[in-house]
Parts: C-alpha cells; structure tokens; sequence
C-alpha cells in the first residue's frame, strides 16, 4: 500500500514539473504579447489626442489648446487618455515653440518636450501632441523609432521629416 502511494506522490511531483517548465515557457510569450497591445493601444490613444488637437485647431482657428484637459472640456477628446506605457500614465506633452507660426495644417520641424506635470511652468503653451515618457525599447518600429519616448504623436506630423525635439530645461535633440 505504501508502495503505490509513493507512486502516486512521485506521479504528481513530475505532473507538477511538467506543469511548471510549460508555465515558465508561456510567461515570455505573454509579456511579449501584453507589450505589443501596450504598443497599438499607444498608437491609437496617441492617434486619437492628434485628431482632437486638428478639430481643436478647426473649431478655434489660429489657436491651440493649453492641454489635455482643455481639449477634453471642449469635446474635441472622448476621454483623457493615460500613457499606456508608464505605470502613471503621464504623457510628455509636444509644444509649439514660441517662434512658431500658428498657421494649421503647417508641418512643424521643431517641437518643445514637456513633461506633463510641468506643463504649468511654461508660458501660454501651445498644445499639438503627446509622446510617451517610456524609454523602453519596443518590438514594433514605428516611424523609424525604437523607443517609446520617441514615437511622437502630433499635428502637422511629416513621418518623412526629421523632427527637432526641444526638451524644456534641458538640450535640443533631432529625431
């Protein structure tokens, strides 16, 4: 009797390790998909905050939201969006810099980064996309950028430019 319990216990010991090795094999293959859902997710919110900004600039011709919250209270925005990518959820938010033109449709070549929760500190800003504060490498390539924090998300965008990136209080940088 005592034999075929020690059977059944060393039956359920390699039932369990078989278990444990399929589980271990699965988890990276969930993280990579979760991360690449992140990643549409962040394309369409981003996608989304652009649009608003263009009804925004036809409703309101010349202007510019001062931010997320302003387009939302127009109802140029369904919904606040978070950042996908970043457990807070705060954006970097693209401004227009202040020797810009406030013509629409025009395609800005440079653009202030400013982080969201420092929106405050800037002067009569001009609101015309989002960029994710992720520095992570991404699977998918999206206009030639592999980091999140570089996929930006704005109005008059040319994917065919490069973009010059101002970060506030800190150097320019191309993109």
């Amino acid at each position: 009797m005592t034999e075929r319990r020690g059977a059944a216990l060393i039956m359920l010991l390699l039932i369990l390790s078989v278990m444990a090795v399929g589980l271990l094999a699965a988890v990276p293959l969930w993280q990579t998909q979760m991360q690449r859902e992140k990643e549409a997710e962040l394309i369409f919110r981003g996608r989304q905050i652009v649009e608003a900004v263009r009804v925004y600039a036809a409703r309101y011709p010349g202007q510019y939201p001062e931010s997320l919250e302003e387009l939302y209270e127009k109802r140029c925005l369904r919904r606040l969006y978070a950042d996908p990518m970043t457990p807070g959820g705060e954006w970097n938010l693209l401004l227009l810099p202040g020797d810009a033109g406030t013509g629409t449709g025009g395609s800005a070549q440079r653009v202030l980064l400013v982080p969201e929760k420092r929106l405050s500190a800037v002067q009569a800003p001009r609101l015309i996309g989002v960029v994710s504060s992720s520095t992570k490498t991404s699977f998918k390539i999206f206009n030639r950028a592999s980091s999140y924090d570089r996929w930006l998300f704005y109005y008059g965008q040319d994917p065919e430019q490069q973009t010059q990136v101002i970060r506030v209080g800190g150097d320019g940088e191309d993109r």
